[in-house]
């Protein structure tokens, strides 16, 4: 009898137990995060870089190829089809190496993006386990929270949290 009353006592114990759940709003954490706040202007400074050195290529380019023009005229058709040819080259080549630049700065940008939410979801584990947390659900644009209590809501610790530690 004793046995069962145990049991009883233990099963009504683990019955009892509740789930810690809390929820994060992930577009927020994402928006108020320095780090990543961060590392969205470095690439916009390279990008406007980058935009300001394809302007300048573009600008030089189109003196040359004026100048071209201008001398075009004198020249026999053989050598101005010799010259646009040469002209043309080199403005593919210009464009193409443009658009490699382009497409390293995005691939790094996206990796190093990639990065902080890697380290974003690292430490809403860790904040997690440390409080003791059965459940964190993600929120906000896509998350799977269609309702949380607000007292649930560990958005404004999180984004508290990962910018004291970026910080330091």
């Amino acid at each position: 009898m004793k046995k069962v009353v145990l049991i009883l006592a233990a099963v009504v114990l683990t019955a009892c137990q509740q789930n810690k759940i809390g929820y994060v709003d992930n577009v927020k954490v994402m928006d108020g995060y320095t780090e990543k706040l961060d590392v969205e202007a470095k690439y916009k400074v390279k990008a406007e870089a980058l935009n300001k050195k394809r302007d300048s290529i573009s600008q030089a380019f189109q003196l040359e190829f004026q100048e071209f023009q201008a001398k075009a005229q004198k020249m026999s058709q053989k050598k101005q089809q010799e010259e646009y040819g040469l002209i043309q080259q080199r403005g593919q080549f210009m464009s193409q190496q443009l658009q490699q630049e382009e497409q390293q700065l995005q691939a790094s940008g996206q990796t190093e993006m990639d990065s902080v939410v890697s380290n974003v979801r690292a430490e809403i584990k860790a904040y997690g386990k440390a409080n003791g947390f059965t459940y964190i659900l993600g929120g906000g644009e896509g998350g799977s929270v269609l309702y949380g209590d607000d007292t649930q809501d560990l958005t404004d610790e999180i984004i508290k949290l990962l910018n004291d530690k970026y910080k330091k």
